[in-house]
C-alpha cells in the first residue's frame, strides 16, 4: 500500500515550484490532490494532467488565499469534488528582495497578505474541514526565519510568524489529532529569483561553498520530506520545523 493511499491533500500554490513538487510526490504516494494556484492556470493545468497520468485524481482550484471568501470556496470545491482535505500544505507564498527603508506600505501589507494571512486562513479552514480522525498541516518557513538576511527582512519576518504559529497550532490542535509542522527549506532551485540561471556566477560559488553538501536543493528535496510528514510515518511529529538546507 502506498503511504498516502486513500487521502486527499490540498497544497497552496502548486502550480510550479516546490508546491508543484509537492503535489507531484503525494499523488505518486497515492494522494489525491486539489491544486491550488492564484494567477498560474497553465501552470496548474500541466500539474493536474501530470497527476493523471500518475494514475491519480486531482483538480486545479483558482483561489487567492489573502482573501477569505476565496479560501472557502478553495475549500468548499474540494470537498464538493474530491471530499475534505486529509493533509494540507500552506506552500503560496511572495518574496521581494530589497532595502528594508525602501518598501512601501504596498509591498508589506502584500507580503503580510499572502505570507501570514493566508497562512492563517487556509489553517483556519483546515481545521475546520478535517475528518473526525484528524489530519495534518503543513507550514513552509524558511532557513532565513531565525537568520534573517539584508534584503529579505519582511520576509523573514513573515516565516518567523510562520514558526511562531506553527509551534502554537500543533498544541492546540493535537488534542483532535491534527498534526502541524514546518519546512525550512534553503536555497532550492526554483523558478524563483534564486534559480541558478538568474544569480551571478560569483554568488553561486560563494553560495555553493558555503553549503556543506556542494549544492543547491531541489524542489523534489523538500517533497520528500513533506511527504514524510504527510505520512503515518510521521505519526508522533507535531510542532516541528524541520530544516532542509544542506548542512547550513
Amino acid at each position: 500500500m502506498k503511504a498516502l493511499e486513500g487521502k486527499i491533500a490540498l497544497v497552496t500554490g502548486a502550480s510550479k515550484g516546490i508546491g508543484a513538487a509537492i503535489a507531484m510526490t503525494f499523488a505518486a504516494a497515492g494522494a489525491r490532490v486539489v491544486v491550488n494556484y492564484r494567477q498560474d492556470e497553465a501552470g496548474a493545468a500541466d500539474v493536474v494532467t501530470d497527476i493523471r497520468a500518475l494514475g491519480s485524481d486531482a483538480i486545479a482550484v483558482q483561489a487567492d488565499i489573502a482573501r477569505e471568501a476565496d479560501v472557502v470556496r478553495l475549500f468548499a470545491r474540494s470537498q464538493a469534488e474530491l471530499g475534505a482535505p486529509d493533509i494540507v500544505v500552506n506552500n503560496a507564498g511572495i518574496f521581494h528582495h530589497g532595502d528594508f527603508t525602501t518598501l512601501s506600505v504596498a509591498d508589506m501589507q502584500q507580503q503580510l497578505s499572502v505570507n501570514l494571512l493566508g497562512t492563517l486562513l487556509v489553517c483556519q479552514q483546515a481545521a475546520k474541514h478535517f475528518p473526525s480522525r484528524g489530519g495534518c498541516i503543513i507550514n513552509l518557513s524558511a532557513l532565513n526565519s531565525q537568520r534573517s538576511m539584508p534584503g529579505s527582512v519582511l520576509w523573514s519576518a513573515t516565516k518567523g510568524a510562520i514558526d511562531t504559529l506553527t509551534q502554537g497550532l500543533a498544541r492546540e490542535l493535537g488534542p483532535r489529532n491534527i498534526r502541524v509542522n514546518a519546512l525550512a527549506p534553503g536555497i532550492i532551485l526554483t523558478e524563483g529569483l534564486l534559480a541558478a540561471k538568474k544569480m551571478h556566477p560569483a554568488l553561486r560559488a560563494q553560495l555553493i561553498a558555503a553549503t556543506p553538501l556542494g549544492r543547491f536543493g531541489l524542489p523534489e528535496d523538500v517533497a520528500q520530506v513533506a511527504l514524510f510528514l504527510a505520512s503515518e510515518e510521521s505519526a508522533y511529529v507535531t510542532g516541528e520545523r524541520v530544516l532542509i538546507a544542506g548542512g547550513v
